[in-house]
C-alpha cells in the first residue's frame, strides 16, 4: 500500500525528505508584531533571524486550521495517512490535525482510507526522528497497524534535548524575567533542557555554550542506557543557521558512544522561534 506521511513545519524535513512524495508539509504561521510569514518552503530563515533580533516583541506560532490538515488529506491519494504534530504542550496543530481528520471522515464517510494522528510530545529533532522512523518502517514493509504500534511505542521512550544560545524570545514573551535573562547573559549561563511529556525542563546549566553542549550529549548518552544501547538508535541533530556547531554535536557524541545512524538538518521557522538563532536539538 501507498502512504503518506502529513508533518507540520515543525518536522525539520531533511532535503531528501522534502524531495520525497511520500512526505507532505502543513505549516504553521510565525508571527513577530504585525509582522507574518507562511513556514512553507518559501521561510527565509536568515531574514526571519534578523526580523526576530531587531523586533522589542517575541516571535509567536500560530497554528494550522483543521480545514488545512482535511485538505491535506483530501489532497493525498495514498492509502495510508500518518500525522506527525509537534507536542499539544507547545501548539495548537496537533488538536487542529485530529479535528481536521474527523471533518475529513464526516464529509467522506466512503473513504477507506486509514489515518493516524500521532501526539508526539516532541517537536523539531523529535518530530524529524518519527518521520525517519516512519520512512524506515514502510521501506521494510510494515502494515499499517505496525507502523501505528512502533510509533506509539517509540513515542513513550524517545529523548530530546536542547541548548539555547539565546533566550531572548523566551524573555520578550515574558515566559523567562528580565533578571533571569539578564544573568543569564551576563554570566554566560546556558541552560540544558529535556522535555519529558511534551514539556520542557530544565537538566543542568553550564557556563558556556561548548559546555553545555558536552553535558548535553553526556546525559544524552546516560539516560539513553549507555554505548550498548545507543548502537541501536537513529538519532537527530536539528540546528538553527548552525551546521558547524551541528557537526560538532555529532563528534561529541561519537566521542561517547556509536549509533546506528545520524542525521542532521537545519530547521524551519517554527524551531527558529523556539531554538532561536544557533540553538541545537537533539533527539534519539
Amino acid at each position: 500500500m501507498d502512504y503518506k506521511v502529513i508533518g507540520d513545519s515543525c518536522c525539520d524535513y531533511t532535503p531528501e525528505l522534502k524531495a520525497d512524495p511520500h512526505f507532505s508539509i502543513v505549516p504553521l504561521t510565525l508571527e513577530i508584531g504585525s509582522y507574518s510569514v507562511i513556514d512553507d518552503e518559501n521561510f527565509d530563515q536568515l531574514d526571519f533571524i534578523k526580523r526576530l533580533k531587531e523586533s522589542s516583541e517575541g516571535a509567536k506560532t500560530a497554528c494550522p486550521s483543521p480545514e488545512a490538515y482535511k485538505k491535506a488529506i483530501e489532497d493525498s491519494d495514498s492509502d495510508e495517512i500518518y500525522i506527525i504534530t509537534i507536542s499539544e504542550h507547545l501548539s495548537g496543530s496537533y488538536q487542529s490535525a485530529v479535528i481536521g481528520q474527523q471533518m475529513y471522515e464526516e464529509e467522506h464517510p466512503e473513504s477507506t482510507k486509514k489515518i493516524k494522528v500521532f501526539n508526539t510530545n516532541t517537536a523539531t529533532a523529535g518530530e524529524l526522528n518519527l518521520c525517519l522512523t516512519l520512512q524506515e518502517l514502510k521501506n521494510e514493509g510494515k502494515t499499517f497497524d505496525e507502523v501505528v504500534s512502533y510509533m506509539t511505542d517509540k513515542i513513550d521512550v524517545m529523548q530530546i534535548y536542547f541548548v539555547l544560545e539565546s533566550l531572548e524570545n523566551l524573555r520578550k514573551n515574558g515566559r523567562l524575567s528580565a533578571v533571569k535573562s539578564f544573568l543569564a547573559s551576563a554570566l554566560n549561563i546556558k541552560p540544558v533542557m529535556t522535555a519529558i511529556g511534551g514539556i520542557i525542563q530544565k537538566l543542568d546549566q553550564q557556563r558556556g555554550l561548548n559546555k553545555a553542549i558536552k553535558r548535553m550529549v553526556q546525559l544524552a548518552v546516560e539516560r539513553a542506557g549507555g554505548p550498548e544501547k545507543t548502537k541501536h538508535m537513529l538519532l537527530t541533530i536539528t540546528h538553527v543557521n548552525n551546521l558547524e556547531r551541528a557537526e560538532y554535536v555529532k563528534e561529541e557524541l561519537l566521542k561517547l558512544a556509536s549509533f546506528r545512524r545520524i542525521v542532521i538538518s537545519n530547521t524551519m521557522g517554527v524551531a527558529t522561534v523556539y531554538a532561536e538563532d544557533g540553538g541545537i536539538v537533539i533527539a534519539l
